[in-house]
């Protein structure tokens, strides 16, 4: 499976920004007019799992644009990294790394929430049913395993930790882990890690198995809140306005035909596209679906998404205090989901047509 190459130093990511303008200008045209508007957009996809844009293309709610899949990512860093400097035309990440990419002066910007944590959708922290870890202390020098550094499953264990009263020091002393989640639950039980991050479909297939207990979850921490947002570069928003509109409203549609939608439709649906693409996935953990955990109507985004996570960084040290602004990080603009967008959804629903007519 191909995949993009993340910059490996900050030397490296900083060169590639200085070049975005050129890579995401390439193809624009320069006016803005709709006719000279990019209708393609590259993006990373995730191997097993069917993400929004791309449902809602299947629905016919991206209209005249049209994705191209360049490759798979396991990280919702690298993702926006990719999106800030044109490798890609839009990423998605957790929102503290929107926070730290943005604090670093990369010209990004939050266009439409895309995952969230919900009493259906949520990420677990999983140990042996059998292990010794009981509480956050326990978690003291053990291996903890999560798709990606400096994203969701890192803040929550530092939150975790946190509320359970350990100090800086000690929670230093919880190792965090690169592992692929669909790898996961297999390192788990084979004890190379003591701790395993699962959500959504792959957390219900290892609860089946039997097992394995929960340590704790995010939904436990914080409740119903979006997680992580699409952004896309501000360049690109600026010479491609329709575009970014239609884009991000099918995504919007996309979201409440989700949450309205019976779930046994949503993962048919779902499964038909992934056989469709091609990429030599299977489909079984498909049938653990149970809700993009969205928590805003259609996926806009408000202060309190990103305020949470610029007050955690800059306790860490991480940013400075006042050095960036929840309402600088987003927009709702390009968002033109409205109640006819609802009713119409049950009849697209019924579809199975590319242009959801």
């Amino acid at each position: 499976m191909s995949t993009l190459i993340t910059p490996s130093s900050r030397r490296q990511f900083l060169t590639l920004l200085g070049l975005s303008a050129v890579a995401v200008s390439c193809g624009s045209g320069g006016g803005g007019a709709a006719k000279d508007q990019i209708k393609t957009l590259r993006y990373q996809g995730w191997a097993g799992s069917v993400i929004l844009p791309e449902l809602a293309e299947d629905l016919g709610f991206l209209e005249d644009v049209k994705l191209k899949w360049v490759g798979n990512t396991i990280s919702g860093p690298q993702d926006i990294q990719s999106a800030a400097t044109g490798q890609v035309d839009f990423g998605g990440a957790f929102n503290g790394a929107v926070v730290k990419l943005a604090a670093r002066e990369a010209p990004i910007t939050a266009v439409i929430s895309y995952y969230g944590v919900d009493k259906a959708a949520y990420n677990g922290f999983y140990v042996l049913k059998d292990s010794p870890i009981h509480s956050a202390r326990d978690l003291i020098g053990k291996k903890v395993g999560m798709n990606t550094l400096g994203a969701h499953s890192e803040a929550m264990l530092c939150i975790y930790l946190q509320r359970h009263g350990l100090s800086q020091a000690d929670i230093k002393k919880a190792e965090p882990l690169v592992v692929p989640p669909v790898n996961t639950e297999q390192s788990l039980r084979q004890k190379q890690i003591q701790v395993g991050v699962l959500g959504d479909i792959l957390r219900d297939k290892a609860l089946q198995t039997g097992g394995i207990r929960p340590l704790f979850t995010d939904y436990q921490l914080l409740g119903d809140f979006s997680a992580g947002t699409y952004v896309v570069n501000d360049r690109f928003l600026k010479e491609n306005p329709d575009t970014a509109r239609t884009f991000v409203t099918g995504i919007a549609r996309a979201i409440e035909w989700a949450r309205a939608t019976p779930r046994d439709e949503v993962i048919a649906r779902q499964i038909e596209i992934v056989k469709k693409r091609g990429r030599n996935e299977g489909t079984a953990p498909l049938k653990y679906w149970k809700s993009f955990g969205v928590a805003e109507t259609a996926g806009r985004i408000t202060d309190k998404e990103f305020q949470l996570w610029i007050d955690w960084l800059a306790k860490r040290g991480d940013i400075e205090k006042g050095q960036v602004k929840a309402s600088d990080l987003y927009t709702n603009e390009f968002n033109a989901y409205s109640r006819k967008d609802k009713a119409d959804k049950p009849s697209v629903a019924k579809t199975t047509s590319k242009n959801g007519s």
